[in-house]
């Protein structure tokens, strides 16, 4: 059964549909931001994707061993997560800018929320879609608010496992959702050698739904 994304429709004999991951490729330069809305269009890309969090919506700002940087990490410079998430967060004021410039190069645009107060803003502009990162895979009350919008939702499996898996998708089936996984190997860029492409039949094997790549 196909799904509808926006004007976009993906299931089996459609054609692919390519999304640009904005993140924080920004740099924290708004202009930065708008330009790679302009090179996503130019590179053929059908929708683009923000991550809203906040650095306290995403983590704690604590100095304590598990919220430290690995001095091996090429961000180890930033010293903790909150730090680095704080550097790397799209400043929700920019959202509005950016979706409009997608909408103006007739691209579809979405993100990905962290907490339950970037469902509600989100749901203030005309998203096609919300997309769950993998450590967010098993909240449940993220997926349940979620699946309230209506939207279709994309889940990325890239650190989950296959009880995780099972947990988000009964969750938002059972709240009537429509579900796309993606398969995702959590390295970036991703060595060709893990790329573990057979996964994709396999949870399509599974869940009997529609499987994409996240790269």
């Amino acid at each position: 059964m196909a799904i509808l994304i926006g004007n976009k429709k993906l299931g089996k004999g459609c054609p692919v549909m390519i999304v640009a991951e904005i993140s924080a490729n920004h740099d924290g330069n708004l202009q930065q931001a708008l330009d790679l809305v302009q090179e996503a269009k130019a590179a053929g890309a059908d929708a683009i994707k923000l991550q809203t969090y906040t650095a306290d919506t995403i983590t704690l700002n604590c100095d304590k061993p598990d919220f430290k940087l690995p001095e091996t990490s090429p961000w180890a410079s930033h010293k903790t997560l909150w730090d680095l998430y704080n550097i790397a967060h799209t400043p929700w004021e920019w959202h509005a800018q950016i979706f409009e410039e997608a909408k103006n190069n007739e691209l579809l645009f979405f993100s990905s929320p962290f907490d339950h107060s970037a469902v509600d803003f989100l749901e203030n502009f005309d998203v096609c879609a919300y997309k769950v990162a993998s450590p967010e895979i098993n909240d449940i009350h993220l997926l349940k608010q979620i699946a309230k919008t209506k939207k279709p939702v994309i889940i990325s499996t890239g650190i989950a496992r296959k009880e995780d898996i099972d947990l988000a998708v009964s969750v938002l089936q059972s709240e009537g959702a429509e579900i796309i996984l993606l398969k995702c190997t959590t390295a970036y860029p991703t060595p060709i050698e893990e790329m573990g492409l057979l996964g994709i039949p396999m949870m399509q094997n599974d869940y009997n739904l529609d499987v994409g790549l996240s790269d």
